[in-house]
């Protein structure tokens, strides 16, 4: 076996790392900048039109009772809110009675378990749909708080003309722990990319913590029927299917993000995320290699620069590089960061940011043999 060449191994490992953080930098200034330093083009809806609010819940009775009267409570002319009782078993639909009662504006549909018929979510996010009284749909989840009573009216100033899907930031809930900091920087990058893409007219994904779309869209596009045999996308697939360079409005405004919680431990946000990973591979071939790309050049880049300290390659150039990247990341991300209300994630950016370099593969890599099969 002919002797390994030095300098030649150092030439690849330069050319790696020195690729993957221009590609990384391009990210960061022109994939990633929308909330920090884009503005939103919004000239207000002017007339308040009438909205329904969708919710689905199974077995949330806990959630409904903390988080469902600040949706009905929203400081906003005429809406309704809509909850699915997706076959609860839990105090839910005893809860849900008492509430539809003091509340004229919320309207309950059941669905009752079938041995012989399982369904997701999709289904029970159809009937809501099909039970809406308005044109306007805003989704949230059971989980989920709106940031404000101005929530629906700042949502709604999304439906500008020609805008039939509004889509917007949803939060974790800041908790204690370390976890909790890296739910949250796993969700605020995702954001900044989607929303920036969604900013420049190229919108790929929305959260079902938050998004809204018209009753004729969802219509029009036959509802889920071409992902309904996938157990996750209701929210993501749809846009990725509907949005075009004209038809999707972002809002920027805090008080028009909700506020979700966040999983409380490692497991089940794993289990979370390889979901959302599965989900992802269903996107159009475009939006896939944004995101893959991405991805796999924060994984080159964190790569190299340990193989640069392995073949002893020039210090400074390292550093160098590192701080480039480093510097221009910052600056993009403490932007975005305060637009999205996340600042005290910045301090962490650095370590997470390597632990998302090596994390993220493993659990792609894991989805090719094991798989989720509910969405609750």
């Amino acid at each position: 076996m002919p002797p390994i060449d030095q300098e030649m191994v150092q030439y690849v490992v330069a050319i790696i790392l020195g690729s993957a953080t221009l590609i990384q930098v391009y990210y960061f200034l022109l994939e990633m900048s929308g909330p920090g330093f884009g503005k939103e083009k919004i000239a207000g809806a002017g007339v308040k039109q009438p909205v329904s609010v969708i919710i689905c819940a199974r077995n949330e009775m806990k959630n409904l009772k903390s988080f469902l009267p600040a949706v009905l409570d929203q400081d906003y002319p005429q809406y309704q809110v809509i909850v699915v009782n997706d076959c609860s078993w839990d105090e839910s639909a005893k809860y849900l009675e008492e509430m539809e009662d003091a509340y004229p504006h919320l309207k309950i549909v059941t669905i009752q378990e079938q041995e012989k018929y399982q369904h997701g979510k999709k289904f029970a996010l159809t009937l809501g749909i099909k039970a809406a009284a308005h044109e306007h749909l805003l989704l949230t989840d059971a989980d989920c708080i709106p940031a404000s009573r101005q929530w629906i009216h700042e949502m709604m100033q999304g439906f500008t003309p020609g805008k039939e899907i509004v889509v917007s930031y949803g939060a974790y809930r800041k908790e204690a722990g370390l976890l909790n900091k890296w739910i949250r920087f796993d969700t605020v990058m995702n954001a900044l990319l989607y929303l920036t893409r969604a900013m420049k007219g190229s919108a790929y994904m929305g959260v079902g913590r938050n998004l809204a779309y018209t009753k004729s869209l969802f219509f029009a596009n036959k509802g889920f029927a071409n992902h309904y045999h996938i157990m996750s996308g209701d929210d993501d697939l749809f846009v990725n299917e509907t949005a075009n360079h004209q038809n999707t409005a972002v809002v920027l405004n805090a008080a028009a993000f909700t506020i979700s919680k966040p999983k409380t431990s490692l497991y089940t946000w794993i289990w979370q995320k390889k979901r959302h990973m599965s989900t992802g591979t269903f996107y159009k071939n475009s939006d896939r290699a944004l995101i893959g790309i991405y991805y796999l050049s924060l994984f080159l880049f964190w790569m190299a620069i340990l193989l640069a300290f392995l073949v002893k390659l020039n210090w400074q150039l390292i550093v160098g590089i590192v701080a480039f990247r480093l510097i221009t990341q910052m600056i993009v991300c403490w932007k975005g960061y305060k637009k999205l209300g996340e600042t005290d994630l910045f301090l962490f950016l650095p370590l997470f940011d390597l632990i998302a370099a090596f994390s993220y593969p493993l659990l792609a890599i894991s989805n090719l043999f094991i798989k989720t099969k509910s969405w609750k």
